[in-house]
């Protein structure tokens, strides 16, 4: 039995380390759309030394809204490190800082956050923030998982979310016809999906859904 968990631990830190599914930089180019207000997008990847930098920006001429994550791999696990959210809307701005302590296993909010949202909040290895899900989905289905949980901490608590195979679509970006996978996530009459396409680095649609209505859509225009 130990001999056996040896091979399955090995044979699974292989496939998160594989060339096929290493992290390489890259930016998205998205339409987006919130209750009927658009506003373009763009999600961007980029890495110095051996931390990343996964962020993502929406703006249009009422808001601008911008998130980043700096993160590590670690066992094949992506490792927030930090996150930044910010978002103005008719000249009102909000500000709030994630700090990850890895050591001490706590992440705090501070900026303008309430004090009950504030923290700590306690981690656990595997934990993620919203926006590094997005890699983490790219990966998964990437390996052929048809089930996806992760651990969330964000605003202050912490979540589970459990996202499944709902089926395959065909998305077309830029002239060009993608296979994806269509992966559903919902917490009562609030649903999320996300289509993932092989070798797009980022989702190629994200939709979320509130009593079955469309309240926010991002439509991948482009990537290099």
């Amino acid at each position: 039995m130990t001999r056996m968990l040896a091979l399955s631990l090995a044979a699974a830190l292989a496939m998160a380390e594989s060339p096929a599914h290493a992290l390489k930089p890259f930016t998205a180019q998205y339409e987006a759309s919130f209750k009927g207000i658009s506003a373009g997008g763009a999600m961007t990847l980029s890495r110095q030394g051996q931390r990343w930098t996964y962020a993502m920006g929406l703006r249009n001429a009422m808001a601008n809204l911008s998130q980043a994550t700096v993160f590590e791999e670690a066992a094949g696990r992506y490792r927030p490190l930090g996150g930044s959210d910010r978002s103005t809307y008719l000249m009102k701005t909000r500000a709030v800082v994630t700090l990850y302590n890895w050591k001490g296993m706590q992440a705090r909010w501070t900026g303008d956050v309430k004090p009950q949202r504030a923290g700590p909040v306690a981690r656990q290895p595997g934990d993620m923030d919203a926006l590094l899900v997005n890699l983490a989905l790219v990966r998964d289905i990437g390996f052929g998982r048809t089930s996806m949980s992760y651990r969330l901490l964000e605003n202050g608590k912490a979540k589970s979310m459990t996202y499944r195979v709902a089926g395959r679509e065909k998305i077309t970006v830029g002239g060009r016809a993608l296979d994806t996978t269509r992966v559903v996530q919902s917490a009562g009459s609030k649903q999320t999906a996300v289509w993932i396409a092989p070798g797009v680095p980022t989702p190629v649609r994200i939709v979320q859904r509130e009593d079955g209505s469309e309240v926010f859509r991002l439509q991948l225009t482009s990537w290099r």
